[in-house]
């Protein structure tokens, strides 16, 4: 399908939340938008179609949210987990923002519900989607239809161009070929480069073939290749991702959040040589969930095993796909590929430097291990009740956090430190401003809701002017 017209105000390249909540908000301003999705309809939405919550601030509980969850305390929760490494001037602006969002997606017809049981205890802090993030999505594409938004499905950006730092118009290409468009304003909003394989291991070496890509295939970097390539600054590792350890069984591509594994804290995680490697109760998962890919990937062969008793497998939500199971820890070990004699060693030698204690998954608790590297440092219970449980995990890559730079008006800035007049970039093609290591639950669409709208702010109020 062809555009109708070959001018807009507007350009919007991607199809998830970033892009539709900067299209909509653009449209509300009135301009007239063009968003183009490389994705058909039916998988529209890059790697949103596969969220469940956003991590909003609020000063207090509404019903759903169960408390309040003040801005110092999303910033401190944020320093933790990146160790510093962050834009604090953007991490502070979309913290504060994210205030606004309950209020902005219900306008636009998204509905939440509380947290689901087994979902990382997010309750207090995280507004869940009714309906998950398709249906989410399906708001936002209303809305923006409604507004007059038009959208392009089965179609990319392939080129930009761009005059000292000033957009000029893009070349697109579908099914039938490539064809120009023009626009006045651009928003990059086409999500990271995780599915392009050669790429990561660019950053990454031969690991990253046995690297397992969460979300949608369609997230290639092209539109980030082609910013870099035009002389936009770039920020960010090429190592940097949000990357969990998920189901070894989980496809190529696509998975989604049902592949993520929320059992590690239950129990112990051995490598391809029956070894732990790190500590698994180091703190609550949702800070710590998004580590253990990248801890898995520094593993021999990319894999890992978290092995669990009968006292903790109702303690989580389950995967997609049933655990292995055996009356003893040498058959498990047999069934997941492991040494048996290697893994009752490491399973002997942990049970033995648990300390007991009062257990209580909902906190802190006192159950840890003494004189053990590494330690478990909460949640530690000797792995001892048959039958028992074993998972295998491969790194699952959910977005990259190499990404284009943006100032406080969510424009991109160019490679001399100029602000482009009128290109602006919104979600995970430029999250990596926030995030430049680490990740928290929800906060990736958080960055995507609140630079978006920034983004199609500042794109419209360009048109205007």
């Amino acid at each position: 399908m062809k555009p109708s017209a070959t001018s807009y105000d507007v350009l919007v390249a991607g199809g998830g939340n970033a892009a539709l909540c900067a299209a909509i908000t653009a449209a509300r301003a009135g301009a007239r938008v063009i968003v183009v999705e490389k994705a058909d309809k039916d998988a529209r939405g890059g790697n949103t179609r596969h969220t469940r919550n956003m991590r909003v601030a609020h000063d207090e509980g509404n019903g759903i949210l169960t408390g309040p969850y003040h801005s110092e305390e999303y910033l401190d929760d944020l320093k933790r987990v990146t160790k510093g490494n962050s834009d604090w001037e953007l991490a502070e602006l979309a913290i504060e923002k994210s205030k606004e969002l309950w209020d902005f997606l219900e306008a636009q017809g998204v509905r939440f519900q509380p947290s689901l049981g087994g979902t990382l205890s997010l309750g207090r802090t995280n507004a869940f989607f009714l309906g998950g993030g398709r249906s989410m999505l399906n708001a936002l594409y209303r809305a923006a239809e409604d507004l007059g938004v038009e959208v392009l499905y089965e179609t990319e950006v392939v080129d930009v161009e761009i005059a000292d730092g000033f957009f000029t118009g893009a070349t697109l290409s579908d099914a039938q070929g490539r064809f120009p468009l023009s626009a006045r304003a651009f928003v990059a909003a086409a999500g990271g480069f995780e599915a392009n394989i050669e790429w990561l291991k660019e950053a990454w070496g031969p690991a990253a073939e046995n690297f397992l890509i969460r979300g949608t295939p369609n997230n290639t970097g092209t539109l980030l290749r082609l910013l870099m390539d035009k002389g936009v600054e770039i920020t960010g590792d090429p190592q940097q991702c949000h990357a969990v350890a998920i189901d070894g069984r989980a496809p190529k591509f696509d998975g989604g959040i049902v592949t993520r594994l929320d059992c590690v804290p239950f129990g112990v995680v051995l490598n391809a040589d029956g070894e732990r490697f790190y500590d698994e109760g180091e703190d609550f998962w949702p800070k710590r969930y998004a580590i253990w890919g990248r801890l898995v990937a520094a593993q021999p062969d990319q894999i890992g095993h978290v092995l669990i008793d009968s006292k903790a497998i109702n303690l989580f939500m389950p995967s997609v796909f049933p655990p292995a199971r055996a009356d003893t820890l040498e058959e498990l070990a047999e069934t997941v590929g492991l040494d048996p004699a290697a893994t009752r060693r490491t399973v002997d030698a942990f049970n033995a430097a648990c300390v007991p204690g009062s257990f209580d998954h909902t906190v802190h608790d006192d159950c840890r291990t003494e004189g053990l590297t590494p330690p478990k440092s909460h949640w530690a219970r000797p792995i001892d009740t048959p039958p028992f449980y074993a998972y295998s995990l491969r790194p699952g890559i959910t977005f990259t956090y190499l990404s284009v730079r943006v100032n406080a008006e969510g424009r991109i800035l160019m490679a001399d430190g100029r602000p482009s007049a009128n290109m602006f970039a919104a979600g995970e093609i430029m999250a990596g401003n926030v995030l430049g290591e680490g990740y928290l639950a929800g906060i990736g669409m958080m960055i995507g809701s609140v630079f978006g709208r920034i983004a199609g702010k500042g794109a419209a109020s360009y048109v205007r002017n």
